[in-house]
């Protein structure tokens, strides 16, 4: 039996998820697999088709009876040969068929290996990789939903349609600068404000969508804080929908900080309760205090809880003041069944206080509304997955773009500044797609994936 392959870059994982299963997979890429699928079963695959195998060990004796899968490059996922073995879903035997692909020459592939491949072999770009872990990643049916659209190319379309409209503005204001002496009239000519404003519309556009997808892949951070005994742990009890938290009368009952992940409208929320502010000499106290002041410094939002009976106090305002100046924050003033009052919500210049029972769930669905709110959700379905580094690539190409778009509106414009602030908005987008990326930043991008994917 042949115990060894050709020398070749072969990478193999387990590519089901951890545990026992019905059927577990071993996915295999590299440069030509058929004499290790050969040795491993004793036969030569036939491209694409899935026909009984056993899986042998190099004494020939049977390791799993199952399913092999071959797809030969360039039409594979990678674009290199890739094998799959789907065999029996349990741990120790997935990991004596990935033992015996060791053997036979291939090595433990790293995070996202299969999924870089991918990129770097042209079939998929780099947005449409990240929609791959996004995707599987997905909190909601949203989400899912969303990162399917940017996996199939929507994002990436959509940002090959402003390069291509930005290489058309950069070749007519190249085109200029040969004929310093005719330059403006020949802008003026090719209605070139005009193709920079309409490039702006779409982008603005897009920086929409993006910050919409954003919201759905990663969701908000919701940090609770407040006095002792004023509900924090009876809110999120209530959001959450279980009682996670322990409530009492007692102050100081929640010395850590409590986590629980929810969803409003297909966004995710992750909402942290954290231990009542207050002057203490409890040694355990204090560090759920500290605690709760580090969630609060990597939140998205903070959530104020007051108890209606007593209003705002002065160590409610000292909270406030504490808080991070460019952290959004909302007032919540809980216990309203207490205080005999209605639900109700308030607009003081940027400050917004809802009224509500965490207890009763009056005045919750007005706390859903200021939650989606303030996070600027818009209720859409073309909205694709993105991720931060978009967004800011985004930001970027739009900041260079207004800087292009305000030399060229200038009574003597400077087009050689123009002509950078274009190629640099260029630059920017084409980071989305991975036209124009470092390879440190595709280190760390793919190094968050899950094995075998």
């Amino acid at each position: 039996m042949t115990t060894a392959v050709p020398a070749a870059d072969i990478i193999a994982a387990i590519a089901t998820a951890p545990g026992r299963g019905g059927i577990g997979i071993v996915r295999l890429s590299g440069l030509n697999l058929a004499p290790l699928a050969a040795a491993l079963t004793g036969k030569t695959p036939a491209p694409r088709h899935a026909g009984r195998a056993d899986f042998e060990a190099a004494d020939g004796t049977l390791i799993d009876r199952g399913l092999l899968l071959y797809f030969p490059a360039p039409a594979s996922f990678t674009g290199e040969d890739v094998l799959e073995l789907h065999g029996h879903g349990g741990p120790v035997v997935l990991n004596l068929l990935l033992a015996r692909c060791v053997e036979l020459g291939a090595r433990l592939a790293q995070p996202g290996e299969f999924t870089r491949r991918a990129f770097l072999n042209g079939k998929l770009d780099l947005a449409q990789a990240e929609a791959v872990a996004d995707l599987i990643d997905a909190a909601t049916a949203a989400a899912a939903r969303s990162a399917v659209r940017s996996l199939q190319g929507e994002f990436s379309h959509a940002v090959h349609a402003l390069v291509d409209e930005l290489t058309g503005l950069r070749l007519l204001l190249e085109a200029t600068l040969d004929f310093p002496e005719e330059e403006i009239d020949f802008l003026a000519q090719a209605d070139a404000l005009g193709r920079i404003a309409r490039l702006d519309a779409r982008l603005t556009e897009v920086r929409a969508r993006a910050r919409q997808g954003k919201l759905l892949q990663a969701g908000l951070a919701v940090v609770l804080v407040g006095q002792p005994n004023v509900g924090k742990s009876s809110l999120l009890n209530r959001l959450a929908g279980d009682d996670l938290a322990i409530v009492t009368p007692v102050p100081g009952t929640t010395r850590d900080a409590l986590k629980s992940s929810i969803q409003i409208r297909g966004i995710p929320l992750h909402i942290v309760d954290t231990a009542g502010l207050r002057a203490t000499e409890d040694e355990v106290e204090k560090i759920g205090i500290e605690r709760a002041w580090k969630a609060v410094r990597e939140a998205d939002l903070a959530l104020l809880l007051l108890d209606a009976r007593t209003g705002l106090t002065a160590a409610d305002r000292a909270i406030l003041e504490r808080l991070p100046t460019n952290l959004p924050r909302l007032i919540v003033r809980n216990k309203i069944d207490l205080a005999a009052e209605p639900p109700s919500r308030q607009r003081e210049g940027e400050t917004v206080t809802l009224a509500l029972s965490a207890k009763t769930g009056q005045g919750m669905d007005l706390l859903e509304a200021a939650l989606l709110e303030i996070a600027g959700w818009q209720n859409t379905e073309d909205t694709f997955t993105a991720r931060a580094r978009h967004v800011q690539a985004l930001e970027a190409g739009a900041t260079h773009l207004n800087a292009a778009r305000a030399e060229l509106e200038a009574p003597h414009p400077a087009l050689e500044l123009c002509a950078e602030n274009l190629r640099l908005t260029q630059n920017a987008l084409a980071e989305i797609t991975g036209e124009f990326t470092a390879d440190d930043l595709l280190g760390a991008i793919f190094s968050r994936f899950c094995i075998g994917k």
